[in-house]
C-alpha cells in the first residue's frame, strides 16, 4: 500500500512493474464514490521502479485502488491510502483514526455510571 497527502505540491509514486515502459496511463478509483479518473503519465526508471510524479487529488481518510496500463497490458495493481498525519514505523508513529479528534481524560476501565 502506498500512502500519500492530500498536498498540492508534486508527489512519487513508486513501484515494481511486470514490465517496464517509458509511458503509460494510470487508473485511479476512489473506493468511496467508486469515482475513476484516468490520465497519461510519463514513467521514469528508477533502479528497479518505476515512478510517477504528479500533483495527485486525494481527500483525506480515503483509500484509492489503482492501476498503470501499457498498451493494453496492466503492468501494475495497488492501493493508496490518504492522509496527512505523519507516519513512522521506525518511530512508532502510526495512523491513528482518532488524532486530533478524541482527547483522553482522566478514566479508568473501571469507571461506571450510576443514574
Amino acid at each position: 500500500m502506498k500512502i500519500l497527502t492530500t498536498s498540492n505540491e508534486a508527489q512519487t509514486l513508486s513501484f515494481i512493474p511486470r514490465a517496464y515502459a517509458s509511458s503509460g496511463s494510470l487508473i485511479l478509483r476512489d473506493d468511496s464514490t467508486n469515482e475513476v479518473l484516468t490520465s497519461s503519465e510519463t514513467l521514469t526508471k528508477v533502479g528497479e521502479y518505476l515512478t510517477i510524479s504528479k500533483v495527485f487529488s486525494l481527500v483525506e481518510g480515503r483509500y484509492y485502488d489503482f492501476k498503470v496500463v501499457v498498451s493494453g497490458d496492466v503492468i501494475f495493481k495497488g492501493k493508496i491510502f490518504c492522509t496527512d498525519q505523519t507516519i513512522d514505523q521506525d518511530t512508532n508513529n502510526y495512523y491513528s483514526v482518532n488524532k486530533d479528534v478524541y482527547e483522553a481524560e482522566d478514566s479508568y476501565d473501571n469507571d461506571y455510571i450510576i443514574i
